[in-house]
C-alpha cells in the first residue's frame, strides 16, 4: 500500500521565483576562523619572550597548543549547536565533517599540549622526560583545577577512541550519540584551567575578556538552539503520528500530524531529527528526511528498516507524541542555478528526492530524477513519483540490477546518451557515501561543474 501527499502545487508556487541561488556562508566563516587562529597566535606572541634554553622553548610550544586546543574545543562545540545558519546554509553533513575534523585537530593539541607542558615543568624542576608521570601527578595536585582539567582530558580522549571509524561504525548510532555529548562535560571542565593558568590571560585581563566572550557566546547559542528552541517548537506545533503504512518490504512511511506545521519553515529536501515518545524509543533521536511536500497539517517520512530504531518505527501507534528538531539541511530548491535539474537517488536517498521531485518549479522536460535500487521491488514510492513525473511532464528513470545480479551501468558515457545536455543540468544527489562518490565522479567526467552538484549525506 502507498500513500500520496497532494500538495506539489502549492509547494511549487511558493518557489516558483526568478531563480536566484543562495550563496553558501562557507568561506566567510572559515575566514572568519583562520582570522580567529592568527588572533590566538598573535597573544602568544607577545606574551612569549625570547628564549634561549631548551626548558623554555618545550613550555612555550605547550603554551601555544594549549592556546589552539581551547580555542579549536569552542568551534567544536559551536559545531554541535545547530545553528540555522549554518545547518541551513552550509549543510548539515557539511558541518558535520567540519565537527569531526576540528574534534580530531583539538585532541591532537590537547595530547601534544600535556605532554610538552608536563614534559617542561619536569625538566624546570631538576627531572628528566622519563618523570613526566610523577610531574604530571604532582601538577594535578597542586595546580589550580588541573583535577577537573584532568577529567576533561580523560573524556575528550575517550569521546576520540569511539569516533574512530572502525570502532564508530561497531557502536548503535543511540549509545555513540549519547557518549558524544559528554563534550559539553569535557569542555566544562577543561576550561576553567585555561583562565586560572593560562600565562596569556594573567598577564593580559583583555586576554580573558575575549576568551570569556568566546565561550560565553558558544554556550548561550547552544543553551538556544539546542533546548530553547526545540521546547518552543514542539510545544507550537504538538505532533502525533497518523499512521504508519508501508510502503514496500522493509520500508514504512510515517505520517506526523500537528498544529500549523507550515509555519515550522520546512522545505522539501530537507529533514528533522525525530524523536518518537514510545516504549524503547524516547531516549533516540535520528535524522530523516521529508518524503512529501510539507503541508499545514502534515509531514512525512519515509524509512527503511536498517536497525533497531527504524524496525520499530513500523510498530509505532497512532496517537504516539512526537518530538522533532529542525528543519536541518541546504538540500533545497535555494541551491538551484539553472532551469533543468537532474535528480539521483539511491535507495531510501529517495526521500528527499520525491520531495524536490515534486515541488522543483520547472516546464516539461526540465526536471529529470534517476532512482538506483537493486530490484524493482525496492523502488519505493514508484507509484507516486510516476503519478508526479506524469502530471508534471517530467522525467522519471530507474537503474536495477539485472536478473543475475550485475549492477547498471552509470558512467559519464551512459549519462550523456540518456542525458545529452546533462552537463547544463543542476544536480541534486542523495544515497550512500560510495553510491554518492561513483555518481559524483560520472557527472563530473559527464562535464558537471561541482558547484552545480549538490549533496548532503543521509547518514548522519
Amino acid at each position: 500500500m502507498t500513500t500520496t501527499l497532494a500538495g506539489g502545487r502549492a509547494a511549487r508556487r511558493q518557489t516558483m521565483r526568478r531563480i536566484r541561488p543562495r550563496r553558501s556562508p562557507a568561506v566567510p566563516l572559515l575566514l572568519a576562523v583562520g582570522a580567529g587562529a592568527v588572533a590566538v597566535l598573535w597573544l602568544w606572541w607577545t606574551n612569549t619572550p625570547s628564549i634561549a634554553d631548551t626548558t623554555g622553548k618545550i613550555i612555550a610550544a605547550g603554551r601555544i597548543t594549549g592556546l589552539l586546543g581551547g580555542y579549536l574545543m569552542a568551534l567544536v562545540v559551536l559545531q554541535m549547536a545547530r545553528v540555522p545558519a549554518l545547518e541551513r546554509r552550509v549543510g548539515s553533513d557539511r558541518v558535520a565533517r567540519w565537527h569531526a575534523m576540528s574534534g580530531r585537530y583539538t585532541v591532537s593539541l590537547v595530547i601534544a599540549h600535556v605532554f610538552l607542558i608536563m614534559w617542561g615543568y619536569a625538566l624546570q624542576a631538576g627531572k628528566s622526560l622519563g618523570d613526566i608521570v610523577q610531574q604530571t601527578i604532582t601538577s594535578i595536585n597542586t595546580l589550580p583545577d588541573m583535577g577537573k582539567a584532568a577529567i576533561g582530558t580523560g573524556l575528550l580522549f575517550v569521546i576520540a577512541l569511539l569516533s574512530v571509524g572502525p570502532v564508530r561504525r561497531r557502536l548503535p548510532y543511540d549509545g555513540w550519540y549519547h557518549v558524544h555529548l559528554l563534550t559539553y562535560a569535557a569542555v566544562f571542565l577543561t576550561f576553567w584551567h585555561q583562565i586560572t593558568t593560562g600565562n596569556e590571560f594573567a598577564v593580559q585581563p583583555a586576554a580573558k575578556t575575549f576568551w570569556y566572550g568566546l565561550y560565553g557566546m558558544v554556550t548561550a547559542l547552544v543553551l538556544w538552539y539546542r533546548i530553547i528552541t526545540p521546547v518552543r517548537l514542539n510545544l507550537r506545533h504538538r505532533m502525533r503520528v497518523e499512521a504508519v503504512i508501508e510502503e514496500t518490504p522493509g520500508i514504512v512511511s510515517v505520517l506526523i500530524g500537528g498544529r500549523r506545521l507550515h509555519r515550522m519553515g520546512a522545505e522539501a529536501g530537507q529533514f528533522f531529527r525525530w524523536r518518537f515518545l514510545a516504549p524503547g524509543m524516547r531516549f533516540s533521536s535520528h535524522p530523516y528526511s521529508l518524503s512529501a511536500a510539507p503541508r499545514p497539517d502534515m509531514l512525512r517520512i519515509t524509512v527503511k528498516a536498517i536497525g533497531d530504531h527504524t524496525s520499530r518505527l513500523r510498530e509505532l501507534e497512532p496517537g504516539t507524541k512526537v518530538w522533532a528538531e529542525g528543519p536541518y539541511g541546504a538540500l533545497t530548491a535555494q541551491r538551484r542555478s539553472r532551469g533543468k535539474v537532474l535528480l539521483v537517488a539511491g535507495g531510501v536517498g529517495i526521500t528527499p528526492m520525491r520531495a524536490l521531485f515534486e515541488t522543483l518549479p520547472g516546464a516539461a522536460g526540465d526536471i529529470t530524477l534517476l532512482y538506483r535500487a537493486n530490484s524493482t521491488q525496492d523502488l519505493a514510492l514508484w507509484g507516486e513519483l510516476a503519478k508526479i513525473a506524469d502530471e508534471r511532464g517530467a522525467r522519471l528513470m530507474y537503474a536495477v540490477n539485472s536478473p543475475d545480479g550485475e549492477r547498471p551501468d552509470i558512467s559519464a558515457e551512459s549519462l550523456q546518451r540518456k542525458i545529452p545536455d546533462v552537463d547544463r543540468h543542476d544536480v541534486f544527489m542523495c544515497g550512500p557515501p560510495g553510491f554518492a562518490q561513483s555518481v559524483y565522479d560520472a557527472l563530473r567526467g559527464a562535464g558537471v561543474p561541482a558547484r552545480r552538484i549538490h549533496h548532503e549525506s543521509f547518514e548522519m
